[in-house]
């Protein structure tokens, strides 16, 4: 309580301590009165028409208060992707369909009294399919002739970007290396499943209340769908117990919606865990071509890269994951002839959509994974081809010339090596492991600059005693973002974060906001915080001058009060309230737009070591290096933590986890035995670290971690298994022998 300027400190997340006694209330702890309970009829095959469906069964058990399939449809397509009013992207989606296009599509669904006799219900529903031909990778669904998913093509669109000449620079090189790379779709694991209550009251009024990252989002696509204005469309997202972008696209919120509409009563839908793997989202499987070519001195001078990226049944984020990952490889290195063609695919999978990285992780894996293979043959370390190439801190993007944003790439490695110079002897117990390490640099974004306008509006409220409200759209999913903002609020203001309340979420109490994605929640969300801390802090300013009788100029804020340069007094803020009210008769409330001006890049340089058992080919990450560059650290225990799970998702991404798919289209991995997640005793010795040299244009120099943090992840550790082992692996997730990593032993915990 009384610390008064809190960048750097390390706090915790606002809610920490309900969450660890449990008394935090998420949506699927919530009942409402008169609620009824909803149950999704989800489809067994990957591609079919509907002959015939039958509810009449289902409709006449005792307790059953509405079945709803494609004839109840409201008929409007969208796409569960929508960010804003303008956006266009297709829309190839209904909330049912007569054609179901993977196993898990949406076929029906039932309110009934209790959650039992909803799914009993299910059971009562009687479907008759005409299977049509389907697909599951991307390369056969995107052949010429293959049956078209949507339209006419599987292939949606090709996008392609160049800097500079990449036939001349082919010429220049002395070696030209040409490899093929693929990563699997990846379902997000949050703790949390998928759930919603909708609540279409007696005023016309529909109340959405689901954890989910787009609160505004969400509000557009229901107002299309079913026709209201969007005054009479409220969501809310109270809190979110894990996401990393699974809930950021609408996936459940309409067929709540639907079923309320349709009963009168608020439902309550929440999916099972197998449902949430096989019906919401999951990142984007790829496959990636890249040629390459260099100079016998380990000069890069011209890549291709080529993308075919798995969107599943549905358009959703496509368009935005592959425009986001094409410009990401262009900020890396000083290549000066790059091309980029990218294909987003129809398949008949589930649907593919945003996840931490968003795109990044499947594009830099081919690209780090092939760095190590010309480093070998060059004869030379990897490090040192990464040093020779990295961009520099003048750096600019080669496609449109502006700004990297002060980038430190070259430092982030240096500092890991630095780091990873601590590790000590590893035994190979008599030859019985391989032990090898491998590096690997990544970068993400910061917002969505240059491809739509990114902005969010937050409001600070005064109150009497001199404390205040923050409103803020941001979505805090445990990653501290809002706590960020009460932190940078408390160094303008000077007042205690303790004094600092938040609403937060909520498309009728607060401002708008884009979306929490894209890494936009410290560069984008913290400079609006600073913005409206500015604006409160100057009217506090001038309230101040009006009480004392002092020109502005002479007063400033510190400690919880107004400091008077010519008597060097301290007038606490709640006198300086009292006179705003009593006698100027105003409230002191500040709303400030923000909108990003530049795109920064953030950087990082991931090292680490494993060690392979030989017989049976399982590998355990016995040691790990991460250090980031990301301006200014603004709550360190917060940026640690991130920076933690980041590798801890990259590893999985690399070892164990991974949606794959039968003969028969239904997948094979819907559960987290068959799709495992590391668990803690998995897990490395972790050193972090941070390079803080200022980002001129964040609040108070930062920028983000949060995405950058997973990018580097997963080739790290196949580069570290590939020196082990010595054979080249171009997949992921590499499962030689064993699957998931083994526990480390006993004397490395």
């Amino acid at each position: 309580m009384k610390t008064y300027n809190a960048i750097g400190d390390s706090l915790p997340i606002r809610d920490a301590e309900l969450k660890v006694t449990g008394r935090k209330q998420y949506v699927g702890d919530m009942r409402v009165p008169g609620m009824l309970h909803a149950a999704l009829l989800c489809s067994p095959l990957p591609h079919a028409r509907i002959r015939s469906i039958s509810t009449d069964r289902a409709r006449a058990l005792p307790g059953v208060r509405d079945v709803v399939t494609y004839r109840e449809d409201p008929g409007v397509l969208f796409n569960s992707a929508t960010r804003f009013y303008e956006h266009q992207i297709p829309n190839t989606e209904r909330i049912f369909d007569s054609t179901v296009r993977y196993v898990g599509d949406r076929v029906a669904a039932v309110a009934a009294d209790t959650p039992e006799i909803a799914q009993r219900a299910l059971e009562l529903i009687d479907v008759d399919y005409e299977p049509l031909p389907f697909y599951t990778d991307v390369e056969t669904a995107a052949r010429e002739g293959a049956y078209p998913i949507h339209g006419e093509s599987n292939v949606i669109t090709t996008m392609v970007h160049n800097a500079g000449d990449l036939e001349a620079g082919f010429a220049r090189a002395d070696r030209i290396f040409e490899d093929r790379y693929s990563t699997p779709p990846i379902h997000h694991g949050a703790i949390e499943r998928h759930v919603a209550i909708a609540d279409y009251d007696y005023t016309g009024k529909l109340t959405i209340i689901s954890p989910n990252q787009n609160v505004f989002g969400y509000r557009i696509i229901l107002s299309r769908i079913f026709g209201l204005p969007m005054s009479r469309v409220r969501v809310s997202s109270p809190a979110i117990g894990g996401s990393f972008g699974g809930k950021l696209e609408m996936t459940i919120e309409p067929v709540a919606a639907l079923l309320s509409m349709r009963t009168g009563r608020p439902v309550r839908l929440e999916l099972s865990r197998k449902q949430c793997i096989n019906a919401t989202r999951t990142r984007h499987g790829s496959v990636v071509y890249l040629r390459t070519g260099v100079k016998n001195d380990g000069t890069l001078v011209a890549q291709d890269i080529r993308i075919m990226t798995n969107t599943g049944a549905y358009a959703g984020s496509c368009m935005n994951v592959l425009g986001a990952l094409s410009h990401k490889v262009f900020k890396m290195y000083k290549c000066p002839n790059i091309r980029f063609t990218g294909q987003p695919v129809y398949t008949n999978t589930p649907v593919g959509g945003a996840m931490r990285g968003y795109g990044s992780p499947q594009a830099f894996f081919g690209q780090q994974r092939q760095l190590q293979k010309i480093a070998k043959a060059l004869q030379i370390s990897l490090a040192e081809l990464q040093l020779k190439n990295l961009v520099e801190p003048d750096a600019l993007d080669p496609i449109g010339f502006y700004s990297l944003g002060n980038p430190r790439p070259l430092d982030c490695l240096r500092r890991g090596l630095e780091l990873a110079e601590n590790w000590g002897p590893l035994d190979d117990e008599g030859g019985k492991y391989a032990i090898g390490a491998g590096l690997a640099m990544g970068a993400h974004g910061n917002g969505c600059f240059g491809a739509h306008r990114d902005q969010i509006c937050l409001m600070i409220k005064m109150n009497e005693d001199g404390t205040c409200v923050l409103y803020t759209g941001s979505h805090d999913m445990g990653n501290g973002s809002v706590t960020a903002q009460t932190q940078i609020i408390s160094s303008i203001l000077h007042i205690p974060t303790g004094w600092i309340t938040v609403v937060e979420a909520d498309s009728d109490a607060c401002p708008w906001n884009l979306g929490d994605y894209a890494s936009h929640g410290i560069y984008v969300a913290g400079s609006a915080a600073k913005k409206a801390a500015e604006a409160v802090a100057r009217e506090l300013q001038k309230e101040a001058a009006a009480l004392l009788g002092e020109p502005e100029e002479g007063l400033t804020l510190e400690e919880g009060g107004v400091r008077s340069a010519a008597t060097g007094e301290l007038t606490p803020l709640d006198q300086v309230m009292i006179h705003a009210q009593n006698v100027s008769h105003r409230e002191i409330i500040c709303q400030e737009t923000y909108a990003m001006p530049a795109g920064p890049t953030s950087y990082g340089a991931h090292l680490a070591r494993v060690r392979v058992e030989k017989a049976t080919g399982k590998v355990a990450v016995t040691d790990y290096v991460a250090v980031h560059d990301v301006g200014k650290v603004v709550n360190r225990m917060s940026i640690e933590g991130q920076l933690h799970g980041g590798i801890h998702m990259g590893m999985g991404y690399a070892l164990c986890e991974g949606l794959s798919f039968d003969e028969e289209g239904r997948s094979c991995n819907d559960s987290f035995v068959t799709n495992p997640i590391l668990r803690s005793h998995q897990m490395p010795r972790i050193q972090v670290d941070f390079i803080e040299e200022t980002e001129p244009t964040g609040p108070f120099g930062a920028k983000s971690i949060g995405e950058a943090a997973v990018v580097p992840a997963a080739p790290a550790v196949i580069n570290a298994i590939e020196n082990a082992l010595g054979v080249e692996i171009n997949d992921l997730p590499y499962r030689f022998g064993g699957g998931a990593p083994a526990p480390r032993e006993k004397e490395e915990t």
